[in-house]
């Protein structure tokens, strides 16, 4: 096990524009990797420490579909059951495709919306999010934000396409109905507090102003980083809105232990289990049609397919290193974890600085290609 090449590349991190890289590696629950490198704060003055804490945007979707998981796990939720089952809003939707405005042929159903295959999109200034903002002064609920969407017209038939977007808002709200707890309050008691998350939530308490490492917005190659205030969240839709999608603000240890946790037959070290191995493998089964895989692929994120929440590996003949199988997600600020049951090995890597596509393409894979070459795999 050497890992110096991958310490090297997370330290060179800083010359292609990234103030800060935190990096975990868990196998077997044992934490065989730990390294940071860069600074937490606007002045870029102040090492990080390791408890700083990070808003994951897209990460956050991992934690949402493996609760709507452990719902299915119990029998409480169907894959295959329409949305409107759960949210009486969906029943009327309808689709707006070449063919004009018209009802579905097709029924959004949960699992077309956790593959993203649901036809919604990412129009986070909707003007049906903003009447039921304004008409609930501005703290319009999960729920109430997710029905509104529904008056939305589908950008395609349910199922025949990919189109990443607000698919996992509306599944909070489904879990919301599905457990008969607010969304927050359902993770807490079945993974935050069972894997012993400390730090992680939705809300922007006095210890995350405390510890949020700064966030960044990349201007463009050879153009100063914009410094983004800690509370600066476009996907925070409302004071009340708990979003499934985008709203996960953790740390680097607690999300490193979740991933170990599902890497590890969906247990913890104690032996507290979230999800049985059938489930995980359910969860990370690809789900794309072909034309959704066709369109999933200009993502560019080779050697994958997407499941239910999760881009998953398909072929090694391409891209990162990694078996059949790996799975996990990224954030809009350069989070990125994977999570591979093959090996019972994870990582997580925080960083914070948005619209920087450079991550996706190319840090994220070598990243996880370093850490397989220094295990040897």
């Amino acid at each position: 096990m050497n890992f110096d090449k991958l310490t090297a590349y997370i330290d060179s991190l800083q010359s292609l524009g990234v103030p800060s890289g935190d990096m975990i590696v868990y196998r077997d629950h044992e934490m065989i990797y730990r390294h940071m490198s860069g600074y937490r704060d606007r002045v870029m003055s102040v090492p990080l420490t390791g408890k700083e804490t990070y808003s994951v945007y897209s990460c956050s979707k991992v934690m949402t579909s493996c609760a709507a998981m452990q719902l299915v796990e119990k029998g409480l939720l169907d894959l295959d059951e329409k949305v409107s089952a759960y949210l009486p809003a969906f029943e009327n939707i309808v689709v707006s495709d070449e063919n004009g405005c018209h009802s579905p042929l097709h029924p959004l159903t949960i699992r077309t919306l956790m593959s993203m295959q649901g036809g919604l999109d990412y129009d986070l200034n909707a003007q049906c999010i903003k009447d039921v903002n304004d008409a609930r002064n501005g703290a319009a609920s999960t729920r109430e934000i997710a029905e509104a969407l529904a008056s939305k017209p589908l950008h395609f038939e349910p199922g025949t396409d990919f189109m990443y977007s607000l698919c996992h808002d509306v599944l909070a709200a489904v879990i919301e109905v599905v457990s008969g707890k607010k969304f927050s309050d359902y993770l807490k008691a079945h993974i935050w507090d069972p894997i012993g998350l400390e730090h992680t939530g939705f809300e922007f308490t006095p210890y995350v102003y405390e510890h949020q490492c700064a966030q960044w917005w990349f201007e463009g190659n050879d153009k100063p980083l914009k410094y983004l205030e800690t509370d600066d969240l476009v996907y925070k839709l409302s004071r009340n809105f708990e979003s499934g999608g985008a709203g996960v603000i953790t740390t680097t240890e607690d999300y490193a232990r979740f991933s170990d946790a599902i890497a590890c037959e969906g247990r913890t070290k104690d032996g507290v289990s979230i999800l049985l191995p059938e489930t995980i493998k359910l969860w990370s089964t690809p789900q794309l049609s072909e034309k959704a895989k066709s369109t999933f692929d200009t993502w560019c994120r080779y050697g994958y397919d997407y499941a239910l929440g999760v881009r998953t590996r398909v072929d090694t003949s391409i891209g990162r290193k990694g078996p059949i199988g790996e799975f996990g997600w990224d954030g809009a600020a350069g989070a990125y974890t994977f999570i591979d049951p093959v090996n019972h090995l994870s990582c997580f890597f925080a960083m914070h600085v948005r619209n920087f596509g450079y991550c996706y393409e190319n840090i994220h894979p070598t990243l996880q290609t370093l850490i397989y070459e220094g295990l040897g795999l």
